[in-house]
């Protein structure tokens, strides 16, 4: 019995042993395939690092000196380039004149507007002062030059009138700010391709559209209207800052080669203004962008304060953009049907601080207490009923013409009814009267001055070895034959002679 116990207990010990020996296997296996699962997402992070990283990487290939070479070319605006620039503000003004789209995105597609710009921030990249001073002149130039064409052109009376594309170049927002960068940017790395991406300049000189802004400077100098004036410049403003930012950004970032002074102190002084120009630069790009989010801000916050209002019920005149006046820091609404007292203004007015807007002055207008808003009302009513009247005018000419069309319509009906065709009668005639041997049709009107007949003539000549007996009764039988067969009565059978 003792022998079978150490017997179990030694069996016992051997399968602890092997039990223990296959869990340090395993706990080794699943080591081991935690190693090879760290070593392959190791593997796929490097290679989706390296992926994005070849995608994204715009140094590899990049051609300095071809590039460097291409900006400052593009920077004289001095005989074909001056001329160029001049022709393409005459099309782009015509463009705008006509409201048409396509002209003024051809204008935009041969103007050398771009060039200057780019100078600009591309010297201050590379501390080169001369070609910063040649492209400032350049831009200046540029400018006087393209607002003085479209000055002239709006000058003549005939294209003084305002259309929807000259006001779009008024008023600029922020989606332009980011135009501007995303052209600048895209423009820059274009260039310094290899092989530049000529349709990416074309298209970055369309998308940030600075010829635009110029014309309208130019007719709102022809016209006096210099709130368009200064508009157009801002909005002109803004898209060359920011995208001469984005080529001085590109430019540093690609490390393009600084231009070298032999005297280390000037070489000090050229990169101190260099870095002056960019923070310059810069901080009025911050500036710009900052005022145009406020004023953006603004109008977003006044257009929901007067939806609520709206959602009331109120009856308000105009558009929600014309009753916003972001200068004055107020908002003019038209008020017209129920008249509303002084609880509803104060709980309208203590209900803006809601929308942001605590500074913000309400001023209602109703219908019922201002003479003006009831003249602008009768005079959209004169307007109405003017047009109206107009409309009823047009409607009984077109209803006049139409019952005009209508018999003319029927009169033909009648006459393609009442109509012959003698070709096909014929072939008919003579399968079925062999004896026929020359036929004629005509209509002939009769009256006794009682009444008036219209009467289906058949002239028929028949063959000559017929008797006269014979031809009569062909004649009757071909008579009620055409009767039936064309539907009509007042047939007569003549002989052809």
């Amino acid at each position: 019995m003792e022998e079978k116990k150490e017997d179990i207990e030694k069996k016992e010990k051997e399968q602890e042993q092997k039990e223990k020996i296959q869990d340090e296997i395993q706990d080794e296996k699943i080591e081991e395939k935690k190693e090879d699962i760290k070593k392959e997402f190791k593997s796929f992070s490097q290679s989706t690092k390296s992926f994005f990283s070849e995608l994204l990487n715009i140094k590899a290939g990049t051609d300095k000196e071809a590039t460097a070479e291409s900006i400052k070319k593009g920077i004289s605006m001095k005989g074909q380039t001056a001329w160029i620039l001049v022709f393409s503000i005459i099309i782009a003004s015509i463009g705008l004149n006509i409201s048409s789209p396509a002209v003024v995105i051809g204008a935009m597609l041969i103007s050398p507007l771009m060039g200057p710009i780019l100078g600009i921030g591309f010297s201050v990249g590379i501390n080169d002062v001369d070609t910063l001073r040649s492209s400032l002149i350049n831009f200046a130039v540029m400018v006087v030059l393209s607002i003085l064409t479209s000055f002239l052109f709006f000058s003549i009376p005939l294209f003084q009138q305002e259309t929807p594309e000259l006001i779009a170049r008024t008023k600029p927002d922020v989606r332009d700010v980011l135009i501007a960068i995303s052209g600048g940017l895209a423009l820059v790395i274009a260039i310094s391709r290899p092989r530049p991406q000529f349709n990416t300049v074309a298209g970055v000189a369309i998308a940030t559209a600075l010829m635009p802004p110029l014309c309208t400077a130019g007719f709102g100098l022809a016209t006096s209207n210099f709130n368009y004036f200064g508009g157009a410049l801002f909005l002109f403003s803004i898209n060359s800052t920011f995208i001469a930012l984005a080529a001085f950004a590109i430019t540093k970032y690609l490390r393009f080669p600084m231009v070298v002074y032999l005297i280390k102190t000037k070489r000090k002084r050229i990169s101190q203004l260099a870095y002056t120009v960019a923070t310059a630069i810069l901080l009025f790009s911050i500036y710009l962008f900052y005022q145009l989010y406020i004023e953006e801000r603004y109008f977003g916050q006044a257009n929901n304060f007067i939806e609520s209002i709206k959602d009331e019920g109120v009856h308000i005149i105009g558009k929600n953009k014309e009753s916003i006046h972001y200068d004055e820091n107020e908002i003019e609404l038209y008020v017209f049907g129920k008249k509303y007292g002084n609880k509803d203004i104060d709980r309208w007015e203590n209900s803006m601080s809601e929308f942001g807007l605590k500074n913000t002055k309400l001023i209602i207008l109703q219908s019922q207490t201002h003479s003006g808003v009831r003249e602008d009302i009768d005079e959209i009513k004169n307007l109405y009923i003017n047009s109206h009247e107009l409309l009823s005018v047009k409607e009984e000419t077109i209803s006049e013409k139409e019952e005009r069309i209508r018999e003319l319509e029927k009169d033909l009906r009648k006459y393609y009814k009442k109509e012959v065709h003698v070709g096909k009668l014929a072939e008919e005639i003579h399968i079925n009267y062999e004896d026929v041997k020359e036929l004629a049709f005509a209509r002939e009107i009769k009256t006794n001055f009682k009444r008036i007949d219209t009467i289906s003539v058949f002239y028929l000549r028949w063959n000559s070895k017929l008797k006269d007996k014979e031809i009569k009764i062909q004649e009757k039988k071909f008579q009620k034959w055409m009767e039936k067969r064309m539907k009509i009565e007042n047939i007569e059978i003549r002989q052809l002679k």
